[in-house]
């Protein structure tokens, strides 16, 4: 029994039990890692939201006051009062909503049509459309500045929706999903007697859920923080987005800080609020677009 206690079995369940510390320490490194840098991102959200509750003189106060001593709750309604908040509210709102349902429809439908049609010259114009993810938007500003300026939409709704109807990547992501999916429903809904037109819309949307949800997270996203393209192509203040009417907290020489984070607390709700509602559809749909191409 001696023998057997001081062998190789013994010796083998040391190393086994030396083997599990090891990786639970490896493990718990990992989450040290992983949750450090959690708090390290969360942190301007942080002083962001203590910022909109204090006063003035603790703004300026060094070292920064996390806590405020005496929350300004009425921050968030002064805001309303300092600048026309609730119409820049309004007019992103109804700007990104078409935004992004118009992007859906055009990415879905070309995406459709480079999946599953066959046309002379479509896999190089995939190629092209695609190529034009490479080109950065500042680039394509004083285009869009001289169609917009040819068609008398400066200064107009038109303007701020019409050019964020298209997406190159909203079209390719799509196009992996309707890839991923089996042509033998296609077939099976032919014999049917259905068209393309029932095959995207009764079979291919219904299966999208995942891949739609990403592209609307993406579309609802850079519409709504969409700042460059507002700056330059809106004029009158009553048309005006968040992304450009936070500017009027900052003055020449004095800025309203504390207004300015409560207006960006309520700015930023919208953007989590689609996140958290379409969170479980978004891995999912990133994970399967790039199975099959």
């Amino acid at each position: 029994m001696s023998s057997h206690l001081g062998g190789e079995p013994v010796t083998g369940a040391r190393f086994h039990r030396g083997r599990i510390t090891l990786g639970g320490i490896a493990r718990g490194l990992l989450y040290l890692v992983l949750i450090s840098g959690a708090l390290f991102a969360l942190l301007p959200f942080a002083w962001m939201a203590s910022t909109s509750l204090k006063s003035l003189p603790e703004v300026a106060r060094w070292p920064i006051q996390w806590i405020p001593s005496d929350p300004q709750w009425q921050n968030y309604a002064t805001v309303f009062d300092h600048v026309p908040f609730l119409r820049f509210y309004a007019n992103t709102i109804f700007v990104t909503l078409l935004r992004t349902l118009g992007l859906l429809i055009t990415s879905s439908m070309a995406g459709y049509a480079f999946a599953r049609l066959r046309f002379p010259g479509r896999d190089v114009l995939f190629l092209i459309y695609l190529g034009t993810m490479m080109v950065p938007g500042q680039v394509t500003i004083i285009p869009r500045f001289i169609t917009m300026r040819l068609l008398h939409w400066i200064d107009s709704y038109q303007a701020l929706i019409v050019p964020g109807l298209f997406s190159a990547f909203g079209v390719f992501l799509m196009r992996q999903f309707f890839m991923g999916i089996p042509r033998s429903l296609d077939d099976a809904a032919v014999l049917d007697g259905a068209t393309h037109l029932d095959i995207f819309w009764r079979v291919c949307l219904p299966l999208s859920v995942p891949a739609l949800a990403t592209a609307v997270i993406f579309a609802f996203v850079g519409s709504w923080n969409d700042f460059l393209w507002p700056l330059i192509i809106i004029n009158s203040v009553e048309k005006l987005v968040l992304s450009v009417g936070l500017s009027h907290f900052q003055d020449l020489y004095y800025t309203e800080w504390a207004l300015l984070m409560a207006a960006s607390m309520m700015a930023m709700a919208p953007v989590l609020l689609v996140y958290v509602l379409a969170q479980r559809y978004f891995v999912q749909g990133i994970a399967l677009t790039g199975i099959k191409g």
